[in-house]
């Protein structure tokens, strides 16, 4: 499906947030590296999704009303074999329904679990005066506990994607800190470039945020994805 249509279908429904695989649709339709996830609604479909995918594999919850999937339990890793696969099944809904009753369980994506790299972050946000504004950092937890990060307003030119990476105080960790092998400064920039592009190009995305994106020597990938959109 297109990304106007993605778009489009969920504003129909009256929605702001996509889901994860809706989100990383539209990634891929945009050109934008990130692991391919399939929709599972019953523990039989999961575990045929992860079969197709390959083990191991990550599990988490899709619902239209849950923005942080952690926070509810809803995301099981480096599942390796069908039962484990159908178990987190059953726990992520069961803990989703535990922590927010009414939330719409659509079920659960399965995606294959991607290997490690340094993690950074990729967010946009709108501005009231300048409009959408990319932000580049380091990710995971790190990126709340060191607020290490760059921002520039779109459009992004390539001069700009490579001062956002290298203007950041954890830089060093991208070059191969200590002995470890850099990562793809040049598949970095070409994400942030392709994110400024993709909201652009469609106004209507007014949040995203790729946290983490592993990067690594052979390239970078968004792990996780979220995008609000508005409602008309």
């Amino acid at each position: 499906m297109a990304i106007a249509d993605l778009i489009q279908k969920a504003q129909q429904e009256g929605r702001r947030l996509l889901t994860e695989i809706e989100s990383k649709q539209i990634l891929a339709e945009a050109g934008i590296p990130c692991g391919p996830a399939q929709l599972a609604t019953t523990p039989e479909e999961a575990i045929a999704a992860a079969q197709e995918l390959g083990f191991p594999v990550v599990v988490k919850i899709v619902s239209p009303d849950i923005v942080h999937k952690s926070d509810v339990g809803g995301v099981r890793l480096n599942l390796e074999t069908p039962d484990q696969v159908a178990r987190a099944f059953h726990e992520v809904v069961q803990s989703a329904h535990q922590h927010m009753p009414d939330a719409r369980i659509w079920g659960v994506s399965v995606q294959r679990q991607a290997q490690p790299g340094v993690e950074v972050i990729v967010g946009v946000s709108k501005d009231p005066q300048f409009g959408p504004v990319v932000m580049f950092g380091l990710g995971g937890i790190l990126v709340e506990l060191l607020q290490d990060v760059s921002f520039r307003i779109v459009p992004l030119e390539p001069r700009d994607a490579r001062q956002m990476i290298r203007e950041i105080k954890g830089f060093p960790l991208l070059t191969g800190y200590r002995g470890r092998p850099p990562v793809n400064i040049g598949a970095l920039e070409n994400l942030l470039l392709r994110v400024s592009q993709l909201v652009e190009a469609h106004p209507e995305i007014e949040e995203l945020d790729l946290n983490p994106v592993f990067a690594r020597p052979d390239g970078a990938e968004a792990v996780d994805a979220r995008i609000v959109i508005s409602t008309s």
